[in-house]
């Protein structure tokens, strides 16, 4: 049941990103060019996901579990560190440059194309190399 709703999920997911345009990168790109021919499309998608999130995640916090029964892992880090700042700006030039984020990029290896293909790959990488670094960050802490 676990996998069945979480695979019904992640397809809502997916099919929300369609409809929405985001898996679209030209959408994404329209949307980020404030100076040029600004595309306000996705900030309607992005208004409704923040109203959804505020409603959502204070009923989630009172919760101990899911609607399944598994574990609420909700994030509990609150600080604005150099980690998070760093991490955003790469989030975003990445999203600028390419015109995609994770989840659409996901949804957009199904169009065959070479380019969303490129996208997940060069993320792998990214996240392997975040990996590599993370581990010797944390030997540095731990010997020193």
């Amino acid at each position: 049941m676990y996998f069945a709703s979480a695979a019904v999920a992640g397809l809502l997911f997916g099919f929300g990103l369609i409809v929405s345009g985001m898996s679209n990168p030209a959408n994404v790109l329209g949307f980020l060019d404030l100076a040029g021919q600004w595309n306000p499309s996705l900030a309607l998608v992005m208004g409704g996901a923040l109203l959804v999130g505020m409603a959502a995640f204070p009923l989630a916090r009172k919760r101990h579990a899911s609607l399944l029964g598994a574990p609420m892992r909700l994030p509990t880090a609150n600080d604005i560190d150099r980690r998070l700042v760093l991490g955003s700006l790469a989030f975003g030039a990445g999203w600028g440059l390419a015109g995609y984020c994770p989840g659409p990029a996901l949804v957009s290896l199904a169009t065959g194309g070479a380019k969303p293909w490129l996208f997940f790959l060069a993320m792998l990488a990214g996240m392997g190399l975040f990996e590599i670094l993370e581990r010797v960050r944390r030997a540095a802490l731990k010997a020193g």
